[in-house]
């Protein structure tokens, strides 16, 4: 569990990373909620240039503010850091696969070969795993389902399980949960974050 005692005074980097890391979950939670409303007033995938445009600048964006948490979490075991940076690195380069298919439109790729979202999973696995951790550790029992719910609606319509307007009310879902989880999180004191540095790994 999380621990919310003050075993140390803050310093000035532990401040800074605790922001940054919150300031993540806060910009994924808003790209989401965006790239949610896109998708429930679309009927269909719409690929002329403008629409295409702002959902790279979303999904680009959304690798960014993932970035941000995976990189400035913090954890007692070091194994688990190493694990979700691997995992965020495959992700990365799931994108590169996707701008290079789609010479620098995603949307065209997922329009064409809806499978491809298989390759967002992995960026929905770093969430997720971010999400599961501060439910463990502070009872923020929405983020198990979101670990969950994420690379499910990814994959059930990457295999044509579900439709556009299935996905959209998906992600819609996904974008409430993720708010509520954000607005949970956020005015936590900042050294329940941190913990004891002293048992770091």
């Amino acid at each position: 569990m999380g621990d919310q005692y003050l075993f140390q005074p803050l310093t000035k980097e532990d401040k800074i990373t605790v922001i940054v890391y919150r300031s993540g979950i806060a910009l994924s939670s808003v790209i989401i909620s965006a790239l949610a409303y896109m998708l429930f007033s679309a009927s269909r995938f719409q690929t002329d240039s403008s629409i295409s445009l702002k959902i790279n600048v979303l999904l680009i964006s959304l690798y960014i503010s993932v970035g941000m948490s995976v990189f400035f979490i913090h954890l007692y075991i070091s194994k688990f850091k190493k694990m979700l940076k691997r995992l965020y690195y495959i992700s990365v380069a799931a994108l590169m696969i996707l701008l290079i298919i789609g010479k620098g439109n995603v949307l065209i790729v997922f329009a064409e070969k809806p499978y491809s979202v298989m390759l967002l999973i992995p960026l929905a696995g770093c969430l997720g795993f971010i999400t599961a951790k501060e439910a463990f550790c502070f009872r923020l029992m929405e983020g198990y389902i979101l670990a969950l719910v994420m690379p499910l609606y990814l994959f059930l319509f990457s295999v044509g399980a579900v439709t556009l307007r299935g996905a959209s009310y998906g992600l819609f879902l996904t974008a409430v949960m993720l708010m509520f989880f954000t607005f949970r999180k956020i005015f936590m004191p900042i050294h329940y974050d941190v913990g004891d540095k002293s048992a770091y790994t």
